[in-house]
């Protein structure tokens, strides 16, 4: 996220995890809220499609409804509603993505390389240790190597509901590492599904993906506005970019990028600013949801659970998550840190890097999306990859819960100095610190109530000759 703003104690060195600048607080604040509560959906579409696939009087519906298929079988597009759910709802989760991403570029961490070295390294750490880990388990064990990918996803709106449900109050700073890390993830996992999971190209459909892109490029920058423009012209494109062979996900990211994410004077907000408060809502209370109960459906009865551990792919998924996960962002981070001489945040100790670290080890979304994509085919294989992904997610949620239950006092009493507003006008005090109007706003209120308390020792005086109540 953004460079933390210079305080006194951190003008001669950099702080990992210092204060973020008023202006990205106030975003990050706006954007986990919203993804907090499209977690918290995610878990209840999460547990109702548990439950719909399990209960033997509803199992036979659970399949026929995401068997379905409906659209236009003219233009490649009777699909399965598990399939739309998959291909076309995650398509807005991508889009929201690109906007973070692009924002990220142009207005957040990753515009200055010094501050954009610890999350991408961090993420990068994060994403190659599990892939390391799912391929040595299946190397020895004689396992299939196509799911390396699968553990090496996080999912933000995911580890949000944890954080909400056990009433965590998580550091503004961490907060913000959590939801950057989440953003370079992203990114990579998108080059990975368009890297090694297409396996045929249609290059005319392609190509017409291309152009549209183009025209949705050229509209964005000569200012045209309305969404029944830009609407329609996506759907077209995302059609065309699905029957290229290329995952039709792309197609989101691709036009998040495009929109422009920094500032002209005078504007409150960009475009891609105003876009994602308008999507993101969309997407992780709809979308993300969806995509869920038509994916989470899988037998979690204790065999299957116990076959988890016993077969080399799916115990790589889950060693992957909970291991790989938590010790690659954690070394990384350290890493990181040890070699550009940059110093943790005097707030903060490593143990809670560690904690934020095995919190994203829950890889729930894209993680069972590339899962579906890996095994292909396989239905069987791919319900077990399925329930490792789950098995996974829940213990480096249940890890991370202990962890920063252990730390909660601390960082509630972080998270009151960051919103204490003694003087009242709207901004959290501790950034006004080094403005004189905000000490003389504070000496006259302590001297309005130093007067107070003058006035109502004097009636007291006067009432009973002692100073003392009666």
């Amino acid at each position: 996220m953004a460079a933390p703003a210079r305080t006194r104690e951190n003008a001669s060195t950099r702080k990992v995890f210092g204060r973020l600048s008023l202006p990205e607080r106030t975003f990050v604040a706006d954007a986990l809220r919203a993804e907090t509560v499209g977690g918290v959906l995610l878990l209840l579409a999460a547990i109702a499609a548990l439950v719909w696939a399990n209960i033997p009087a509803l199992h036979d519906g659970y399949e026929s409804v995401s068997h379905y298929h409906l659209g236009p079988e003219a233009l490649g597009l009777n699909l399965s509603i598990a399939h739309w759910a998959a291909d076309g709802l995650l398509a807005i989760f991508f889009f929201v993505a690109g906007i973070e991403l692009k924002r990220e570029l142009v207005a957040g961490d990753l515009r200055d390389p010094k501050a954009a070295v610890l999350p991408v390294v961090a993420a990068l750490c994060g994403m190659a240790v599990p892939a390391l880990v799912y391929t040595l388990t299946n190397v020895t064990g004689g396992g299939s190597l196509e799911g390396w990918a699968v553990p090496t996803a996080t999912d933000i709106a995911f580890a949000l509901a944890v954080l909400a449900v056990i009433g965590t109050s998580l550091p503004s700073a961490l907060r913000a590492f959590l939801l950057t890390l989440a953003v370079v993830d992203d990114l990579f996992a998108i080059l990975i599904i368009a890297l090694f999971f297409t396996d045929t190209i249609d290059f005319a459909a392609l190509g017409g993906a291309v152009v549209g892109l183009l025209v949705f490029w050229l509209l964005l920058r000569r200012g045209v506005r309305g969404w029944y423009i830009y609407v329609p012209l996506a759907l077209v494109v995302w059609a065309l970019m699905y029957n290229s062979g290329v995952h039709a996900t792309i197609a989101g990211v691709a036009m998040g990028l495009m929109l422009r994410c920094h500032r002209h004077e005078g504007e409150d907000h960009s475009p891609g600013e105003h876009i994602e408060h308008l999507v993101r809502p969309l997407s992780a209370g709809l979308a993300v949801p969806l995509f869920a109960l038509f994916s989470a459906g899988v037998s979690v009865s204790g065999g299957a659970l116990g076959d988890v551990f016993t077969k080399p792919e799916t115990l790589g998924v889950v060693l992957g998550l909970v291991v790989g996960k938590t010790l690659g962002i954690f070394g990384g981070t350290w890493l990181t840190a040890r070699f550009t001489k940059a110093s943790l945040s005097d707030d903060l100790a490593w143990p809670d890097v560690f904690a934020v670290a095995s919190l994203a080890g829950i890889g729930f979304t894209v993680s069972l999306l590339i899962g579906e994509l890996a095994f292909d085919g396989d239905a069987a294989l791919t319900d077990e990859i399925k329930a490792a992904v789950l098995l996974g997610s829940i213990i480096s949620a249940g890890f991370a819960s202990v962890l920063l239950k252990m730390r909660n006092a601390k960082y509630r009493k972080m998270c009151e100095d960051e919103e204490r507003d003694d003087d009242l006008d709207g901004i959290p005090d501790i950034y006004e610190e080094d403005d004189p109007a905000y000490h003389l706003r504070m000496a006259g209120i302590y001297e309005r109530k130093a007067a107070e308390h003058r006035r109502i020792a004097e009636l007291m005086t006067a009432e009973n000759g002692t100073g003392m109540p009666k």
